[in-house]
């Protein structure tokens, strides 16, 4: 095997290594969340969907799924059991859930067999019912959507507690010390 020949793939290798370390530092954090509405009770009558949402933060971005379906209905999709054109997820305005009035919805969100999702995407109150009278047995949820909080910041450095060991804890340090060592590691590997 010739010296030279290891040269191209441990230049591949610090390529991708240096895209990594970039995408590492880069790439800002996401934290949408998938809410299942009711946990594991599901989208179904006789729940307080009230209680399971309060004390929960709603951000934009974040989606809410209704699913009312048990293992064996998602395990056998192709019969819907019935529950097809029953359990439907209808956004409403405000006054329309508090009557349960299914009549004039915004938006029938309804896609059948467990896939009965909602993204929240505008900063607003969303308000969602199910029809044909389920509504009176709790089939509803009002939500409040808002901005994500912003990132922490920062506090600022005075002189006393500039020590270099504060230096050390920024966010770049860990990812860089793996970055080197992954890099010598290859480095070695091909010599």
């Amino acid at each position: 095997m010739e010296r030279g020949s290891g040269y191209g793939s441990s230049t591949m290798v610090v390529a991708l290594a240096v895209l990594v370390f970039a995408m590492v530092v880069m790439v800002p954090e996401v934290s949408a969340t998938r809410w299942t509405v009711g946990s594991n009770m599901g989208w179904t009558s006789n729940v307080n969907y009230t209680i399971w949402a309060q004390g929960k933060h709603f951000y934009n971005g974040d989606w809410l799924s209704c699913s009312g379906l048990d293992l064996v209905q998602i395990l056998m999709p192709r019969t819907d059991y019935g529950l097809k054109n029953q359990m439907d997820i209808l956004e409403v305005n405000k006054t329309d859930y508090a009557t349960c009035n299914s009549e004039h919805p915004l938006h029938n969100w309804t896609r059948g067999a467990g896939r009965d999702v909602v993204p929240l995407n505008v900063t607003r109150d969303y308000y969602f019912i199910s029809s044909k009278g389920f509504c009176y047995g709790g089939m509803k949820i009002a939500v409040h959507v808002e901005n994500p909080p912003p990132p922490p910041t920062a506090s600022p450095l005075n002189e006393k507690s500039g020590s270099p060991s504060s230096i050390f804890t920024s966010q770049y340090v860990l990812p860089t010390v793996f970055v080197i060592g992954s890099l010598w590691d290859a480095f070695l590997r091909f010599l």
